[in-house]
């Protein structure tokens, strides 16, 4: 008998996608209406009923495709690729604002005080012609 997990074991895969999720068997419990001990008895179970199913992907916020699909090398592929492209891209951790947000929002604001007292001016430079 192999000792390497089925790879369509639908408990562990909700087991993971929960891990992974950060949400403890009581939180999914609770959303799913139920008890720890049946979280713990449907994630050791190699199939759970689609309706079921439909259920507990709402409550962890994902499709039932994606319990369906979800395998580990698939998300290591994904979070290696995307650390990939952040660490190569200028919006990594190593890059920095160049300038105060604030300080923009300053000089935003004096632009538009100067354009009204612009349109004032001449605003009365027209009155005064007339």
């Amino acid at each position: 008998m192999s000792t390497l997990t089925k790879p369509n074991h639908i408990g562990r895969k909700i087991s993971r996608i929960r891990e992974l999720r950060d949400m403890k068997q009581e939180a999914l419990a609770q959303a799913l209406g139920t008890n720890q001990q049946a979280i713990s008895a449907m994630e050791n179970s190699e199939t759970i009923e689609d309706e079921k199913l439909a259920e507990i992907a709402k409550a962890l916020g994902v499709t039932v495709e994606a319990i369906k699909n979800f395998s580990e090398e698939a998300v290591f592929n994904y979070f290696n690729t995307f650390n990939e492209a952040v660490s190569s891209s200028n919006f990594g951790p190593q890059s920095t604002c160049t300038f105060n947000p604030l300080d923009k929002v300053v000089e935003l604001y004096e632009r538009l005080v100067q354009a009204e007292k612009d349109k004032v001016e001449y605003l009365e430079q027209l009155l005064k012609g007339k």
